[in-house]
């Protein structure tokens, strides 16, 4: 590949240095395109490296103008202007007035743009055209058919769209076709021809969707093919391997090619450089390949393959550069890889390969530059020899299974860049040798079994980004020299067991600190006040087992880039309105469970892209602001078991996403708002703990989606609704207690059969409980110190259930009375309500009259004592329907 590239650029370069040979002209040779040529500079915005020799006064010279070469007539035949800076367009060039040109080149100037003027396409004598690297847009008319002379032809990295006209094969001249980096469109390629001159072929990085164009299997002269990053589809057509003998590149990179591997790829047998990554190719990697012996890219990574890798590759021993990774290849690396002697990269991450890095292999990759074999299943230790491998700037072999100690040897590696070692089995200390790989950015061993502690010596990786130790039994204090690392930009020294307080100067030297992770071991003290001292920060977190104190480094208010901030379960100090600021891009932060004071600010309505803000378990005072009405994402908001007061602003009606939405414990007042039930999205609703009164409003009833509500500990009062029996997804609790509700319990909460807690104690309820049959789900419940009434529920899952201080209760239950037969049950309830529904309209009603006085007499006769009673606890009621309900009650239960 680099050769065939060499030998185009020298064709390109000698072209251009012929025609810009100086050659003398008359003046009046020279004045009319001198004119055209002044009047398109003119018209440029930038034309700045031209003024020199592009003047009036120096027409006589034209031929010697900066770029500019004339012919043997002394007409303008090469415009050479490359990498000239110019901004503006060609809309001002008059093309026609250069009839004798043969080369144009504009190339790299970067600023260019507009349209192609279709007069360029007149141009009967040009060979050379290159527009390349600039911002020409709209489409390529089909009028460049006309270019019979063309030879090279370069509109690489513009922003031209619509279809490849296929006029563009009657360029049958054309040794270099290159298109890339546009915005172009498949056409019909049936209408395409061959060029049987063409070398180099580039369409890359377009919008092509078709399957592989037709066309190109005609070019029997291609030495350079690139199709890569477009979409197109299919299997690569067999004709490719049959007529394509003379292929040294080929680039089918990032497209949606399907289907195995042929075979007959052996065929491309001049092939250097072979790409064919980021596809959906499947099935194994055909050995075939093993007898492209000039092969030195190979590139199959992100496909299906899933073949063990064969030993034939082997065979290829010029390669330098081997990607396989990213597919479902298993077993383990072929022995015949110790042949690869030429290697600097070798990537077989992300596959199912398997069993130990033989230390063969390091002996003989001694001039490898990058190793990536993470993610995958290698097992075994890390071979001592990897020290070999002293020109490594890149180790991954994290996300394996390798066990046993980090060698020592490693401390060879002294170009290594990166080190990833991390989701291990990997135990024991880390060698002090690691401490001098001065160059090393990126140090990642977390997700082992690492111990011992962090020495001084980690301030020698001045050169150090990304510092993760995370989930090890890692333990002391963090050395004071961490404070030296300038340019550490990510620290995470989470789940271990680290002690002590920070290094005071943290941060204070690393301006560029954005990822910070304490949390889960047992830090003490304050937070360094130089922490975020670049103002860089972006992620914060210091939970778990921590006891850090004190308020927060002043700098967090100045952080607008903030994302992320877990300081929960800490004794942090503080005005919390003073402690943070305006952070647009913060998403979730948790401040539970700490000490801090003041009032929420109203600055947190600014933070737009807040999901969830979670700040219970402080001194917080005040009232929540009105502003936190303008978090539109906001999913879940927490500021239970503060001291906040006033009501729930109207406001929060805005957050429609709000998935949990918790108040308790504060002394909140006023109304259960209303809108409440417009909040769909809930699943968690808990204002316990407060002082809210009024009714349960109805609308509570829409948010279907709840799993838990709790209004318990609060003034409520009224009825409970019968619309909360609409919340049939509620499982976790359903807690009323310790409020002034009234009236009975409404049948409609049998509906409820997920429901697990039920808690409807310390109230004023009346009248039986319901059968509530549905609340098959049911783990506990409690009934407790009401003014309930009748026998209570019978089905298994209220066994359990808590029925004291409810002196009118009877039945199978702890502290109760059992019932006795004058009891009103409910079977007998429903046997009354059967016979009246029956006998009072089949009945006239004198026949009517007849029966109820047969019955008074017989009831007033057998049971005087249980009408009497009756009549006193219902006096409201007509004497002769009580009579005749209780009558009717007890004949129904006559044996």
């Amino acid at each position: 590949m680099a050769i065939t590239q060499k030998t185009h650029l020298f064709r390109i370069h000698v072209f251009l240095f012929l025609a810009l040979l100086p050659l003398k002209i008359t003046a009046s040779q020279a004045t009319a395109e001198a004119e055209v040529l002044l009047k398109w500079k003119n018209s440029l915005i930038s034309s700045s490296t031209l003024n020199s020799s592009w003047s009036l006064t120096n027409i006589g010279n034209l031929c010697n103008w900066t770029g500019i070469a004339c012919d043997t007539t002394g007409k303008v035949s090469v415009i050479n202007l490359s990498e000239r800076e110019l901004e503006g367009t060609l809309a001002q060039f008059d093309f026609i007035s250069f009839p004798n040109l043969t080369a144009f080149n504009l190339s790299s100037n970067t600023k260019l743009n507009g349209s192609i003027p279709s007069t360029i396409y007149n141009l009967s004598k040009l060979a050379f055209l290159d527009l390349s690297n600039n911002y020409f847009d709209g489409n390529i008319s089909s009028e460049i058919g006309g270019l019979t002379e063309l030879q090279y032809l370069s509109f690489y990295n513009n922003y031209l769209i619509g279809t490849i006209p296929y006029q563009i094969t009657n360029l049958q001249k054309l040794w270099y076709l290159d298109l890339g980096s546009n915005y172009l469109q498949s056409p019909d390629w049936s209408k395409f021809s061959g060029m049987p001159l063409l070398t180099r072929l580039s369409f890359n990085y377009n919008e092509l969707s078709s399957e592989f164009p037709g066309f190109v299997t005609d070019c029997w002269n291609l030495t350079y093919l690139d199709l890569s990053k477009n979409h197109l589809t299919g299997a690569i057509p067999e004709l490719l391997f049959s007529n394509l003998g003379k292929l040294v590149f080929l680039n089918l990179t990032s497209n949606l090619f399907q289907g195995p591997l042929s075979s007959n790829i052996s065929r491309l047998s001049k092939l250097q450089d072979l790409r064919l990554g980021k596809n959906r190719f499947s099935g194994p990697i055909p050995e075939q390949i093993g007898l492209l012996s000039d092969l030195q890219i190979l590139d199959l990574q992100e496909n299906a393959l899933n073949s063990t890798i064969p030993s034939e590759l082997g065979f290829c021993t010029n390669l330098t550069f081997l990607a396989l990774a990213t597919n479902s290849l298993s077993g383990a690396i072929p022995l015949s890889f110790t042949d690869l002697n030429k290697l600097s990269d070798l990537a077989l991450s992300v596959n199912l390969l398997s069993g130990e890095i033989s230390p063969y292999f390091m002996t003989n990759w001694t001039d490898l530059i990058s190793l990536q074999v993470q993610e995958n299943n290698f097992t075994g230790i890390i071979p001592p020899e990897i020290g070999l491998l002293e020109k490594l700037n890149y180790l991954f072999l994290c996300g394996n299974e390798f066990h046993g100690s980090i060698p020592s040897e490693m401390g060879n590696l002294k170009e290594l860049l990166r080190l990833d070692l991390s989701r291990n089995r990997l135990s024991g200390p880390i060698p002090s040798v690691e401490w001098n790989l001065t160059k090393l950015t990126i140090l990642r061993l977390y997700d082992n079994q690492l111990t011992g502690t962090i020495p001084p010596q980690i301030g020698n990786l001045t050169s150090l980004t990304d510092l993760e130790l995370s989930i090890n039994k890692l333990h002391g204090e963090l050395p004071e020299t961490l404070s030296l690392l300038s340019k550490l930009e990510r620290l995470s020294v989470l789940d271990n067991n680290f002690s002590g307080t920070i290094p005071t100067d943290f941060g204070k030297n690393s301006p560029n600190l954005q990822y910070v992770h304490f949390s889960n071991n047992s830090f003490s003290g304050e937070l360094p006040p130089g922490l975020c001292s670049g103002f860089a920060l972006k992620n914060l977190t210091a939970d778990g087992d921590n006891n850090f104190t004190g308020p927060l480094p002043d700098c967090l208010r100045n952080c607008t880039g903030l994302t992320r901030v877990r300081l929960d379960g800490n004794q942090f100090t503080g005005d919390i309105s003073i402690a943070f600021g305006v952070h647009p891009s913060l998403v979730f932060i948790s401040l539970s469970g700490n000490r801090f004071s003041g009032e929420l600010s109203p600055d947190w309505g600014l933070c737009q892209s807040l999901t969830k803000l979670q700040v219970d378990g402080n001194k917080i005072s005040g009232e929540i602001p009105v502003e936190l009405g303008k978090l539109s994402q906001l999913r879940y908001l927490s500021l239970d078991n503060n001291e906040l007061n006033g009501q729930i602003p109207v406001e929060l009606e805005n957050l429609r996403h709000l998935f949990n939405l918790s108040l308790s414990g504060n002394h909140l007042t006023g109304d259960i708002p209303k809108f409440i039930g417009n909040l769909t999205d809930l699943n968690y609703l808990n204002l316990a703990g407060n002082n809210f009164s009024g009714r349960i409003p109805n609308e509570l009833g829409n948010c279907e989606r709840l799993l838990s509500l709790n209004l318990g500990n609060n003034n409520l009062s009224g009825e409970i609704p019968p619309e909360l029996g609409n919340l049939l997804a509620l499982q976790i609790f359903l807690d009323l207690s310790s409020n002034s509700l009234s009236g009975t319990i409404p049948s409609d909460l049998g509906k409820l059969n997920s429901l697990e807690n039920l808690n409807l104690s310390h109230n004023h309820l009346t009248g039986i409980i319901p059968s509530l049959s549905g609340m098959i789900s049911l783990n506990s419940s409690d009934f407790s110190y009401n003014d309930l009434t009748g026998q209570i529920p019978t089905a298994d899952v209220f066994k359990n259930a808590i029925y004291t201080g409810n002196s009118g209760l009877c039945g199978d239950a702890e502290g109760l009375s059992p019932c006795s037969s004058s009891t009103p049950s409910r079977k007998s309830n429903n046997k009354t309500k059967i016979v009246l529904a029956i006998v009072i309209p089949v009945s006239g009603l004198s026949f009517l009259v007849f029966a109820i006085g047969a019955i008074l007499r017989g009831a007033t006769q057998c049971y005087g004592e249980e009408i009497q009673s009756i009549e006193k606890d219902q006096s409201a009621t007509p004497l002769i329907w009580e009579r005749l309900k209780w009558c009717l009650f007890f004949l129904l239960n006559v044996e």
